[in-house]
This record gives structure tokens, C-alpha cells and sequence, in this order.
């Protein structure tokens, strides 16, 4: 058989006779009882109380199930505050992201496009959108609750993440001094109603 024939037959079964695989394997000793075992003795509750926000001036994040972490395999949870006047960094990632609004009144910008948002409402930051979150109010913090779903690209091994524009190092006047809310109960700012 010429080599012409050869790859015609190859090609003809490629379909039929060979696996196909479109996700990286998991390689290493996982097997299902040892992973339920391993999940089984996870905490189910993850206490806020334990948790602070990590150093920043202007916008803060307190993670409360990471990928890292090994409690899920879909889930990256954590809440953002933002200080009065606040903003995040310019970024995209793959993954998307909803921003469950607790408190105050800020704004998106996603691809050049703004969009407001104000306490109970959810912004929706879709998959490679650059993006940039902001408080828009001078005086009051503002707080989100982000769900994403990232430890389930990074198993898809979409790991695309840039910043485009670093945290400001700075604070914003009103926001000069500023300590997240840590370890408070009532998660409203004191003038919210």
C-alpha cells in the first residue's frame, strides 16, 4: 500500500474508529469515591466573619470560595467593595461574571459602553469584555456580590485574563482613609435605607 492510500484510509475512519477528545484530560490518581470523600469534608459553610478584604485604596475584594480552594469546581465567589469614588482596574478575562449589587450607586464600562447600576440590580460582564467597575458616589461606599464560574474555564484551560489598566494607587478624595466594611453584619452603608 502507497503512502497516498494510506492516508486516505486513515482519513476515511477517522471518524468512525477513533476517539475524539476536545477537553485536556485530568491526569493523576482521581477517582470518584476519593474525590465525594474529599468534597464530603469541605466546609459547607463558609463563615464572611473569617474573611477580610484584601489591602487596596480604592476597590477591595473579600474571596470566599476560590478555585484554589478546592471547595467547588464551578464556582469563584466573592464580594467587591468599592470606596467612595472607587474603581477597579481595566481588565477582561474569559470567564463571565454577575455583580449582584448590595449597596450604592456606580457604574460599568464594558468595551467603551457604560452602563449604571444601582443597589438590586445585577451586571452581567460577559466572556473577553474589557471592563472597568466604578462608584459613582463621592461620599458612600458601594458593595457587589460576584459569582463567575472560572474554576470551570481554567479546567477548560481558557486562561486568558489581562489587565489593561492597573488599580489606581491612589485613593479618590472622599475616599482619603477609607477601611472596607470587614466584619460588619448589616452589609447597608449607614445613610442607605
Amino acid at each position: 500500500m502507497d503512502k497516498e492510500q494510506a492516508a486516505e484510509d486513515e482519513s476515511a475512519n477517522y471518524h468512525t474508529n477513533k476517539n475524539r477528545m476536545f477537553v485536556r484530560p485530568i491526569a493523576g490518581a482521581y477517582n470518584l469515591k476519593d474525590e465525594l470523600t474529599r468534597l464530603r469534608a469541605m466546609p459547607r459553610v463558609v463563615k464572611g466573619s473569617a474573611k477580610k478584604f484584601n489591602k487596596g485604596v480604592q476597590s477591595f475584594s473579600k474571596h470566599f470560595v476560590e478555585p484554589k480552594d478546592g471547595i467547588t469546581q464551578t464556582f469563584h465567589i466573592h464580594l467587591e467593595e468599592y470606596a467612595p469614588g472607587g474603581r477597579t482596574s481595566q481588565h477582561g478575562h474569559v470567564n463571565e461574571a454577575a455583580f449582584y449589587i448590595l449597596d450604592g450607586t456606580g457604574y460599568e464600562i464594558h468595551d467603551g459602553i457604560r452602563y449604571d447600576w444601582s443597589a438590586g440590580d445585577v451586571a452581567i460582564v460577559h466572556n473577553n469584555c474589557v471592563h472597568q467597575h466604578f462608584n459613582a458616589d463621592p461620599l458612600k461606599p458601594a458593595r457587589a456580590l460576584v459569582l463567575k464560574p472560572k474554576p470551570m474555564m481554567l479546567f477548560m484551560n481558557m486562561l486568558f485574563q489581562l489587565v489593561v489598566t492597573p488599580r489606581p494607587t491612589e485613593p479618590e478624595p472622599g475616599g482619603v482613609g477609607y477601611e472596607p466594611r470587614h466584619f460588619e453584619d448589616n452589609y447597608n452603608h449607614p445613610g442607605d435605607k
